[in-house]
């Protein structure tokens, strides 16, 4: 520890509703097993902030800055996170769940996902090159524009995702699960007329 550094104020089985920390810099802070309700990131500052089993339901993080943010067990409900780069988040506590949430925008680049499931999200734009997305799951997901290149699809489940576009050249898709009905998303670079 640096000298200077104090201890991170831990935070522990607690519920934070309506707090609005928009624009704000969280600083020094651990929560353990929280659960923030209907609470307001936008364009906040958590870099180096640790959550562990948390879960936040309704919470706006548009635009939030989340560098050496650990995240790990952490439960997405109903929440817009529209725009962030978890790029650079810590790589040793990262684990997501994502059900009902507006991720457009956001950014995957080169992170490990593997098993994360995406339920009824909107991933417009989204961006998953290079990342490791074993196992994951898309159910009911919009993925219009949403980037996949060099990116581990293996055993990965798009039954139920739409409107996605993945080239099966540039991508690792060994025992993905498709459904006949969108298997066009995968014939997209060749510009066939499919009805």
């Amino acid at each position: 520890m640096s000298e200077g550094a104090t201890e991170p104020v831990v935070h522990q089985n607690k519920n934070f509703s309506n707090v609005n920390y928009a624009g704000k810099r969280l600083e020094n802070r651990e929560f353990l097993n929280c659960e923030f309700i209907n609470c307001d990131f936008n364009k906040s500052d958590l870099r180096g902030n640790d959550f562990v089993d948390c879960h936040f339901k309704q919470c706006n993080f548009s635009l939030a800055s989340i560098e050496e943010a650990g995240f790990r067990d952490i439960r997405f409900t109903g929440c817009k996170i529209l725009g962030v780069n978890f790029t650079r988040c810590n790589k040793f506590m990262f684990s997501f769940e994502f059900t009902d949430c507006l991720l457009d925008y956001s950014t995957f680049f080169g992170t490990k996902l593997k098993k994360t499931s995406f339920i009824h999200c909107s991933l417009k734009e989204t961006d998953f090159s290079e990342a490791d997305l074993s196992a994951s799951v898309f159910a009911n997901c919009d993925l219009s524009g949403t980037r996949f290149a060099n990116t581990i699809l293996e055993k990965t489940d798009f039954r139920t995702a739409h409107n996605f576009s993945i080239d099966p050249d540039a991508n690792k898709l060994k025992k993905a699960k498709f459904a006949s009905s969108n298997l066009h998303g995968l014939l997209d670079k060749y510009q066939l007329d499919i009805e």
